[in-house]
């Protein structure tokens, strides 16, 4: 029998605040924004909000490089702001999830600046140094945004280490006055009130001190799964972390696990482990990733994305929890990557929330996918902010690679797809701002957007509040068992939900043609859909059904 829980029975919508709402006419996004819009978001039947990184940061990678983990950032409104919008979430029944960035910090932050000033300093050993050779990199590391993962401090003479940007040194979580002081910031914030924990790549905090070469013909998701994820002590250092802080509260905690697959992903969210309740893994969404990753991109085999939630599904079927996403800040629109985002636009997108709320696990929504917004195709790469991007467009030149299709695989998978500004109407600036946006708007707000969407009964925005509302209804669409009926079909996804209280088919067609398909057991009758009308022998370009016992 699977422990009920909030958050199992809850829906997550992820704001990516700089892009979410502007209160102040600085083209930023803000928290009095994100307040403005609380009923909005009330309305759609979510029940959490988890918020990318507030507090201080340079915004090297967007709030993602953290120079102070107790201070908001005066940009978003302050520390006042912040507990006026817990306030008012508490107020409407919503709960708030914090992204905690603890991998690695700022290289503005206070520990950084003191431990670069000498190897004698009481910071130094919150990060990870090596070698002593200014022309000899400590290994062959390549970082996630490309480049080297060693950067040379002059003053000590030594390399230190980065996975990400330079301006993010990784933190050393074999120090345990390091680790402690991860505890007291988690504390100061669960202390306020906060209701769970989404943490950035935590599957990558214990390193493989050994810090060997990899081979240099190696993918760079295997590097990910094999060496810098998974490491010797990631397991101990979370229990640590649940038995000195979370196990005190009744919160929620979510761990992004690049390179977290089925063979390390159970034991992450094991309710016996006690580590983590959820996880976020990628083996759905790296699935078109070619040789050199992300941009090298290949065909997603549509068998094999059904059977990594069938395995997922099936792995943590007795003893953990699922999270339940196809995007976020740091991936492509899910219509556009998934869906269909020209014709069939309307249709795919709310396929894409009924297979989200209907799988076993907690299903999270990202800003503008409730409305079906799309990837964007800037002209230039000067338009685009992300650092990842811009990094990987720059070893593309470097490499002498064919550039108008690297553009193309930037149209299909930079981050910033993402991150346009949420189009809440059509006008100037899409009612996110009354001044010129941080980043480029996508050029098709004046036909999606919010204002449009919410007086629409045929709306992505309304199908995605009644079927959130049905799933909310229906704790067999929580809890019950899941079976792939047909799992080597081409075109359709379609799977049982089961329990002793009840029992549903649900059926989808993810391809641009009519299918031939006819309900399997006639005992089940249909419930709700994204088409109007049904033919009971085919299902239609990209038709979602889904049918119950009654």
């Amino acid at each position: 029998m699977i422990e009920r829980k909030w958050w199992k029975e809850g829906v997550v919508y992820q704001i990516y605040p700089r892009s979410f709402k502007d209160s102040t006419g600085n083209g930023v996004g803000d928290i009095e924004g994100i307040i403005q819009k609380l009923d909005y978001l009330q309305s759609l039947g979510i029940t959490m909000i988890w918020l990318c990184p507030i507090y201080e940061s340079p915004n090297h990678d967007n709030g993602y490089d953290i120079s102070d983990y107790r201070k908001i950032s005066d940009e978003f409104g302050g520390s006042t702001s912040f507990d006026r919008l817990l306030e008012a979430m508490h107020q409407r029944g919503l709960k708030l999830i914090m992204d905690l960035v603890v991998n690695h910090s700022s290289d503005e932050h206070h520990w950084f600046k003191e431990a670069k000033k000498s190897k004698d300093n009481p910071y130094h050993d919150y990060y990870i140094w090596r070698g002593d050779n200014q022309n000899q990199s400590p290994n062959n590391w390549q970082s996630f945004f490309n480049g080297s993962v060693w950067k040379w401090n002059d003053t000590t003479e030594e390399y230190f280490l980065h996975l990400f940007t330079h301006k993010q040194p990784d933190l050393n979580w074999e120090n345990p006055k390091l680790r402690q002081e991860v505890y007291d910031i988690i504390e100061f914030w669960l202390d306020k009130g906060i209701d769970g924990l989404r943490m950035d790549v935590i599957s990558l905090i214990s390193k493989r001190l050994e810090f060997s070469d990899v081979p240099n013909d190696m993918p760079f998701i295997d590097v990910m799964e094999q060496v810098y994820a998974n490491g010797p002590r990631v397991h101990e250092f979370l229990k640590e972390m649940n038995d000195k802080i979370l196990s005190k509260f009744d919160v929620v905690t979510v761990g992004e696990g690049p390179g977290v697959n089925l063979e390390h992903g159970p034991r992450y969210v094991s309710a016996t482990e006690k580590e983590l309740n959820m996880v976020f893994h990628f083996d759905h969404l790296t699935i078109d990733y070619g040789l050199e990753g992300k941009y090298d991109p290949v065909p997603m085999c549509f068998i094999r994305f059904k059977s990594i939630f069938s395995q997922w599904d099936k792995a943590l079927a007795n003893n953990g929890w699922n999270s339940i996403f196809l995007g976020n800040h740091d991936f492509s629109r899910i219509v556009s990557r998934f869906g269909n985002d020209g014709i069939y636009r309307l249709e795919s997108s709310k396929l894409l929330v009924t297979l989200l709320m209907t799988l076993r696990g907690t299903p999270y929504i990202y800003q503008g996918d409730e409305i079906g917004m799309t990837n964007v195709s800037h002209e230039s790469i000067s338009d685009y902010d992300d650092v990842e991007t811009q990094n990987a467009w720059r070893a593309a030149e470097d490499k002498g690679k064919d550039m108008n299709k690297f553009m193309k695989a930037v149209h299909w998978q930079s981050r910033d797809n993402a991150r346009t500004p949420m189009q809440w109407d059509d006008t100037e600036y899409a009612g996110f701002s009354s001044a010129k946006p941080w980043i480029p708007l996508n050029e098709n707000y004046t036909s999606i957007n919010v204002a449009a969407a919410d007086v629409d009964q045929n709306s992505i925005l309304n199908y995605y509040r009644r079927v959130i509302a049905y799933r909310k209804a229906n704790h067999t669409l929580i809890y019950g068992y899941f079976e792939d009926i047909n799992p080597e079909h081409q075109q359709i996804f379609c799977y049982r939900r089961w329990d002793t209280y009840g029992e549903f088919l649900i059926v989808h067609n993810f391809s641009d043609h009519a299918v031939d398909w006819e309900n399997p057991d006639k005992t089940l009758t249909f419930q709700i859909g994204n088409y109007d009308k049904q033919n009971k022998s085919k299902l239609a370009p990209w038709e979602s059904r889904i049918f119950c016992k009654v």
